[in-house]
């Protein structure tokens, strides 16, 4: 009896070595080597979601509805008084050595952005609507089975290093004046449960999609040095947890958990979603320690007036979001955020005003970049 309890009493201490080490490897980044800055995002990010919600617009500085390339203008901050706290970019085409990333911003003028809003104490996040690495056509190409072709081991897998070099190349180039890296949150093969990406499951196995991650990860990590990165996994729809971890990659290579999703003039079918999806997501980013994030959202033209405070809000509240991004404002038939004399530009300074929402002006007292409580 003694040597039977004796088992048990080491079984459970094991357990509780186990979990806890688990749970200290778990809360780190997937670049266990990320600079001190990166890591500080990442553990005040996952504080911050505790209690308040970040707002993002993608290509704010950019341009907006009715202007482009002018300087320190933002349609957020015409509506608010303030920027947004986080800023989506885009590197599409930086593949190609092109000048331009493929909806026009320059890559000189897309670095010094991320300069600016580091110096503020903004949040970039960066997808990558890579062309097809095999015939050089858009993302939006998928007449091919491309994955297979570009993991290790395939006969274009060269071709997807090239790639990688010059996405690294840019990636590298993000410092400070001071010459320190500015931590990015890359948000890779976005939407993958859909199928309308050359990435997307119609047209790779589950298999091939982990490896293709995984090897993205490693190779802009270890072999091109590049420490100022956290990952973020983004499904489209999804309506499991198992759909949702289907093509997770572990871990070890994701730091960030959303999905994008967007409103169509069903108001109730999008909330109806957007609750179903937030709660399984917020369940798998408590289950594996993650930073969760509606990483796209957004009502095209914004045609009711009280969607930000009546559709939107009412569920994003619910839940722990680090952050909720939306699209670009193209022109007037394409946006995403209110711009003045929108219609529902007096509900976005409700949306602001809420004491769950923080913009710019509250998040750059918080200084994100820094170890401290919060």
């Amino acid at each position: 009896m003694i040597v039977v309890k004796k088992v048990c009493a080491f079984i459970v201490l094991c357990a509780i070595v186990s979990s806890g080490c688990f749970a200290q490897r778990s809360n780190q980044t997937a670049d266990r080597k990320a600079n001190p800055e990166t890591k500080a995002l990442y553990t005040n990010l996952k504080k911050l979601a505790e209690k308040y919600t970040l707002f993002g617009h993608q290509d704010d500085l950019a341009y907006g509805v009715g202007w482009r390339n002018e300087e320190g203008r933002s349609d957020v901050k015409s509506v608010t008084g303030t920027y947004p706290a986080v800023y989506g970019w885009d590197m599409g085409h930086v593949e190609l050595d092109s000048l331009k990333e493929l909806d026009g911003v320059p890559f000189d003028r897309l670095r010094q952005f991320i300069k600016d809003v580091y110096k503020r104490g903004g949040i970039n996040t960066i997808s990558w609507h890579t062309t097809n690495p095999i015939d050089h056509k858009s993302a939006w190409d998928t007449t091919q089975h491309i994955v297979t072709q570009i993991i290790p081991g395939g006969a274009k897998h060269e071709l997807y290093k090239a790639y990688l070099d010059k996405v690294a190349a840019f990636v590298g180039s993000l410092k400070t004046d001071e010459g320190k890296a500015i931590p990015i949150i890359f948000r890779p093969f976005h939407e993958h449960t859909g199928t309308w990406f050359w990435w997307c499951e119609n047209v790779s196995t589950v298999d091939e999609f982990k490896s293709l991650w995984r090897f993205t990860v490693d190779y802009l990590t270890k072999t091109k040095g590049l420490h100022n990165l956290l990952f973020a996994y983004s499904s489209a729809d999804f309506s499991s947890k198992e759909k949702y971890l289907e093509r997770y990659p572990g871990d070890d290579y994701v730091d960030v958990l959303g999905f994008d999703i967007y409103c169509f003039d069903d108001l109730q079918a999008y909330q109806k979603k957007l609750d179903g999806q937030l709660s399984l997501l917020q369940q798998v980013a408590v289950e594996h320690n993650k930073i969760p994030a509606l990483t796209e959202t957004g009502y095209e033209r914004v045609p009711n007036s009280t969607w930000w405070t009546q559709t939107l809000m009412p569920v994003l509240v619910k839940y722990n979001m680090a952050y909720v991004l939306v699209w670009r404002n193209d022109r007037p038939a394409h946006h995403y955020a209110p711009y003045p004399g929108q219609q529902s530009a007096d509900d976005f300074k409700k949306f602001y005003a809420d004491p769950k929402i923080i913009f710019e002006d509250k998040l750059t007292p918080l200084s994100i970049y820094k170890n401290q409580k919060l």
